[in-house]
């Protein structure tokens, strides 16, 4: 049934808040909507966290915009941060309920000894730096490197191994950044290790993104054949076997790989951890210990070998930090809620909400259940709503950035693009900022 005197303000434009407009649209028609975004562009991870060569899988933002365009009582309102321009309370007293879906922005540490070295970041911050995020713009990692670690064996470990490892030429008709790449290339970069903690069975790329590896222009990527398993546990599930084995056999392809015909080598190692970090101010080596996986747990043998390291970029996954007034689990860096409910009209969706798992996909049946609890829970007398918020934001001389503003920077970015490239990001604010002023 329609409800035109509610207004819901949403916190976060990636997968997470989107689909929680969406069910908003579908399930609560004539509801107010506010997408409230710090940056000044919308679609969180999707344009600055998916890979610069996966052009494909970034034209999921194409729903999100119809999401966004799809009546008058839903608007984009960029360039406003929660806890800095305005409160959780104020959005308490403006809406009739809080969806927070900013995501979990923050790198999962290692806890070794050396990890604040320079040359060691998490993959937040590497990828934000390649992928044009205004807050990584300046992060400036040393590439004048022979040997590079990531630590992890998932799609984002896959994404940075093979993003470092491509050419120019591969990259052109993509978006990475411009002095990514220009740095990337000039790099005297030989040795990119890509490493697990426990074995191939265990490991969670994708056979699709691992297959990249073993097509790339100027880089080798090997593996120990001896450790790969003939065939997956007889006990998984149909599919899980499958999916499992594709995995091995692409593996098991990879290590036939003739290794120094190629500028770069990625290697695919397994069962290591990393305990120390050495070096000066910069990192210079790393200290792993071997594993053993028993009964699907991973315990290290106490047996340790040290590898070269210029530049490690741990892939381990990402935390939220707690905002005031929303209960928090250190522990899992994620809100704690009920079913998605954080507070009475306090709600909690995506990453926030569950952790940093899943695919972009896997945040919509989540956001629709969230919005369906929410819903279920509107009472009392309807609050003032994006009028209200209209007044703080002129009393506040906030710059907001509204979705025809965003129009024009995309407009901007794809008319600055060359060589087939989709885009030339923004890298600052700043930079937006004034780019439209100029159009006014």
């Amino acid at each position: 049934m329609s409800d035109n005197s509610r207004s819901v303000a949403i916190v976060g434009s990636g997968p997470g808040g989107m689909y929680v407009a969406q069910a908003l649209q579908e399930k609560q028609p004539g509801c107010k909507i506010d997408i409230i975004e710090k940056l000044p562009t919308p679609f969180g991870l999707i344009r600055g966290g998916v890979a610069p060569d996966h052009q494909h899988t970034k034209r999921v933002d194409r729903k999100y915009a119809q999401t966004i365009e799809g009546g008058p009582n839903i608007r984009y309102l960029g360039n406003i941060e929660l806890g800095k321009d305005i409160s959780l309370g104020e959005l308490e007293d403006i809406y009739d309920a809080v969806v927070l879906a900013y995501g979990a922005p923050y790198d999962n540490r290692l806890g070794i000894p050396g990890e604040n070295k320079g040359n060691v970041f998490g993959s937040n911050e590497f990828v934000g730096w390649y992928n044009c995020h205004p807050e990584f713009r300046d992060l400036n990692p040393n590439l004048n490197i022979k040997s590079a670690v990531v630590i992890g064996v998932g799609n984002v470990a896959v994404d940075v191994a093979r993003v470092l490892a491509r050419t120019p030429e591969e990259m052109a008709t993509t978006d990475i950044a411009s002095f990514a790449m220009e740095a990337i290339h000039a790099s005297p970069l030989e040795n990119i290790s890509m490493v697990g903690r426990r074995g191939p069975l265990e490991a969670s790329f994708t056979n699709t993104e691992l297959k990249e590896l073993g097509a790339l222009q100027d880089a080798t990527t090997v593996v120990d054949g001896s450790i790969i398993p003939d065939s997956a546990p007889a006990e998984l599930e149909d599919r899980e076997r499958k999916v499992k084995d594709r995995i091995l056999g692409t593996l098991r392809d990879l290590s036939l790989a003739e290794t120094g015909t190629k500028r770069r080598t990625i290697n695919v190692a397994f069962y290591a951890s990393p305990i120390e970090i050495r070096g000066g101010n910069q990192i210079e080596s790393l200290i792993m210990e071997k594993n053993r996986v028993e009964n699907g747990k991973c315990i290290g043998t106490g047996e340790t070998f040290e590898i070269p390291c210029d530049l490690l970029v741990t892939c381990i996954g990402s935390r939220a930090e707690s905002i005031e007034g929303v209960p928090f689990n250190e522990n899992r860096g994620i809100a704690k809620t009920e079913d998605g409910r954080a507070k009475p009209r306090v709600y909690a969706a995506g990453w926030l909400k569950r952790g940093a798992s899943g695919t972009i996909g896997t945040n919509r049946l989540d956001s629709y259940a969230v919005t369906d609890l929410m819903i279920s829970e509107f009472n009392g007398d309807s609050r003032p709503g994006p009028n209200a918020m209209d007044k703080l934001i002129a009393e506040r001389s906030m710059r907001r950035v509204d979705y025809t503003d965003w129009l024009k920077l995309k407009d901007i970015e794809e008319s600055a693009a060359s060589n087939g490239a989709p885009r030339q990001k923004f890298t600052t604010v700043a930079e937006m900022i004034l780019a439209l002023e100029k159009t006014e």
